[in-house]
Formats: C-alpha cells, structure tokens, sequence
C-alpha cells in the first residue's frame, strides 16, 4: 500500500467539530485534509440529529400553535399529515445545508476524502472507502472529531422496525399510533414531542423520577404544563420486550408496581457515547478512560504534542456548539496564535421542546449542594406584556447572581423561543457583568427579553411589571 505525501493536517470526521475546525485551519493558511464516511461534511448532527429533528419540531410546533389559536377565537380544522411530504421537506432541509458545508469546502481548497480513517501509526492513517478500496497516508498534526453514537440497553436490541432509534425515528417511514420512548432525557422529549404533534399517542418510561435528569426542577414543571404525552412512568425500567406481528408487549418495573403494556414501537433514547472504538489508539498509545472520552488539555491536545481531539468524544456536555467552539481553538492552536485556549466560562444548553429550556453557568440544583452564596430571582412571564400576548404566560426566567458582587453566575429561561434568549445570559456571564450592568441596559418592548431586565430588577428588589409579595 503506497504512501501519498505527507498531509499538514487531518481532522477525522466532519460534523459540526470536524468542519469547524476545517474551515478556520484554512482560512489561517493550513493546508487541511478532511476525512469523513458522507458524501459532504455535516456529520450525524447536520445528516442524523441537530438539523432534522430541529426541522421536524418547528413542524410540531407550527400545528401546536395552530391548535391553540382556537382559544383566542381563530379556529382551524385538525390538520391532515403527509408522512411523505413531511419526510421529503427534512430531507430537503438535509440536502440543502450539508451541500452548502460541501461547497464551503472546495471554496477554501480543503482535501475531502469520503471514507473511514484508523491509525496505523504515529503519522500514519489507513483511509478505507466506502466501496472497502484502503489507501494509506501520513500527516504533520491530525485532530480528531469522530462524535458519538446513541447508547442501547440490552434489553432492548434495536431491529430498526420495531425498536428504534434516534435515527430510525428521524426516517418518518410510518406514523404509529403508539410508541414508548425509554428515556426523559432531551432526545427522548424532543423526538417524543415530534411524533405526539404528528398524532401518535406517545408514552415515556424514565428511570429516575423526573424529566431531564440534572436540570432545575422549575424549568422541568413549565414543559410538564404542556400535557404533551398520553402517560409518564417515572421511576421505570423495561424489564423485557416481546416483539409480535402487531406490535411491541413491553413489561414495565416502576417502584411500586410492574405492569405490560402494548405499543407500536419502542424508540430508545437514553443517551449517547463517544465514537473511539475502531480508530487504532494504540497504534498512536492513546487510550480512552474509563468513561470512553479522550482526555485533552485547555489546547485539546492529547498526550502527544501533534494529536489532537475535540468534540463529543472529549466529554460531556455533548453538544454541537461545543465541539465548534473546540474545533476553532484546536486551530488556532495549530496555527500557532498565542493565546489560544479552550475556557470559557459557560456553555449553554438547550431543550427544543414545545416551550424550549434553556439554561447556562450556575444551576439552581448546584446552588443548593454547594451551599452557594447565591441568590435566585425569577421572572414569571405571567407578568410580561409579549408573553402573555402571545399566549405563553406559563414560562419563566431566572438569573443566579452573587449576593456580595453581583455578578451573574447563571441563568434559566423556560418559554417559546427561550433559546434566542439565552446568548444574552452567557454573554452577561462570559463578561462579568452584574445585575445592575443588565437592568440599567435598555431592551426593547414589548419582547420577551424584557424578562432578562426585570430578572435583573428583582434582584434589588421589586421589578417594572413584578413584585414577589
């Protein structure tokens, strides 16, 4: 197997963490080879996860709306749904942004390689194609951004007919009527919030005794006001499945009772893992730990000065933004500009729900292990113009703020499109500003970034359009 020239640089994999760091190591002047197994950059994020599921709950949330207008006196008729129709549109949205990332690409003369790469060396990569034709390469520095893959139990194998997947929900090949999600967690809610909008009656077992394992508590209680799902089983586990011709017979353990029920299908969403299996660490004498991830420094080096690594398989929190920002450092550092590092201070979450969560820095749940010299106020969006004009007077917005500086230290929105919200909070926190700097900053009415600035104001006391009695 003949060796090609020695490649400057080599990112494995090229969703939103891979392609990031592409596009910045060559508009720095790296010469930058890409290695992944699609047909154009995107990774399962843009082809599998992020885009089309986000695409599919702007549906979801579009009938939802539609739906509730009857309340203020505009009626519809229950829309009917072209499962074909819906499917090609997702498929469309795919189609458009990764041939975009893909034009991108030959805009800043980066190598794209289809295929899988494993390490054959401490230079040295195998590149295997998708008709299994394998060719060898060697390279300067490489970065590796192969992601992750959704976690399965062994009581529920996936068939991708009856027991699915993430990506198996994402295909819309059938509509059932009803599904048991095993998971609360954000996949298992934003999927199972899909399909509920789409007219299957949707279940969910989870094992610990709420929704969104981690997440405060108050955030938690506005989307439950939402009634989404037909039942809830906190506090389960799928003991066994019994698949049949019509379906799927689960048995289900819950703290007091155990009790079978019948679905159509059963989609499992109960987390995720880093992708490091099959990339032949030991050829470069790297290991995974105990968790899986590959550990890194604030440079997202490795233990080996040229290998680098960023992403979901660096460890939680598994998140596209993530993996960008690493991306763009990781090749910054390659490039040799001082300074560069990976630190920030908050990464903000986000639950695309039908009303969205949103959070970042300090949690309310942290506060009170930590026994945190904090104090929390919260905005209840029943007292904010735009809210409650728009019919969404349920939400709500909290800041943490230091009792002796003032300075920010988190922030929570739980509401319709509380992720447009939620920069606003991170910056204020990247930044150190206090709540004074936020409640004597102007925002503009009515919106429901107001709920920012009145959070601010409670903070000394009475808000605007608020007072806590």
């Amino acid at each position: 197997m003949a060796k090609k020239d020695k490649k400057e640089l080599v990112i494995i994999g090229a969703g939103p963490g891979g392609y990031a760091a592409a596009f910045h190591a060559a508009d720095l002047g790296i010469k930058v080879t890409l290695i992944d197994p699609e047909v154009n950059p995107g990774g399962v994020c843009l082809y599998r996860g992020c885009i089309p599921s986000k695409a599919l709950l702007h549906l979801a949330k579009t009938k939802e709306e539609a739906m509730q207008a009857s309340k203020w006196g505009m009626k519809f008729e229950e829309p009917k749904i072209d499962i074909k129709k819906v499917a090609s549109w997702k498929e469309k949205v795919v189609k458009k942004l990764t041939e975009g990332l893909g034009q991108l690409s030959k805009a800043r003369n980066i190598e794209y390689i289809q295929g899988k790469a494993k390490f054959t060396g401490k230079n040295e990569l195998e590149v295997t194609d998708n008709k299994g034709k394998t060719s060898g390469l060697s390279f300067e520095k490489v970065i590796i951004a192969t992601g992750s893959s959704a976690v399965g139990l062994p009581e529920l194998e996936i068939d991708h007919e009856k027991i699915w997947d993430a990506t198996d929900a994402l295909e819309l090949k059938e509509l059932p009527k009803k599904m048991l999600v095993v998971g609360g967690g954000y996949i298992g809610l934003e999927l199972g919030s899909v399909y509920a909008a789409l007219g299957t009656k949707v279940s969910i077992a989870e094992m610990t005794p709420g929704f969104l394992p981690g997440a405060d508590r108050d955030l938690v209680k506005v989307f439950e006001k939402s009634e989404a799902f037909k039942n809830v089983f906190f506090e389960t586990k799928v003991e066994k499945v019994k698949i049949t011709k019509k379906g799927v017979k689960v048995s289900l353990k819950g703290k007091k009772e155990e009790q079978s029920k019948k679905f159509d299908c059963v989609l499992v969403a109960v987390g995720r893992k880093p992708n490091t299996q099959n990339l032949g660490l030991k050829a470069l004498g790297i290991s995974a730990n105990k968790k899986g991830f590959l550990e890194v420094d604030d440079k997202r080096r490795t233990k080996l000065e040229h290998i680098f690594a960023i992403g979901d398989i660096t460890g939680e929190p598994m998140l596209a933004h993530k993996a960008s920002h690493e991306g763009r450092i990781a090749a910054e550092v390659i490039a040799g500009k001082k300074g560069a590092a990976y630190d920030p201070k908050v990464i903000p979450a986000i639950v695309f729900t039908n009303p969205e969560l949103v959070w970042c820095g300090l949690t309310e749940e942290e506060v009170k292990e930590k026994n945190k010299n904090v104090k929390v106020v919260k905005f209840p969006w029943s007292a904010s113009g735009r809210a409650v004009a728009i019919g969404e007077n349920t939400g709500l917005t909290k800041l943490l703020i230091d009792k002796e500086t003032e300075v920010i230290l988190g922030g929570a929105v739980a509401g319709k499109n509380a992720g447009s919200l939620i920069p606003e909070i991170a910056l204020a926190i990247e930044m150190g500003s206090t709540a004074s700097d936020l409640s004597l900053t102007i925002h503009p009415h009515p919106t429901l970034s107001e709920t920012i600035m009145e959070s601010a104001e409670l903070f000394y006391g009475g808000a605007t359009h608020y007072k806590k009695s």
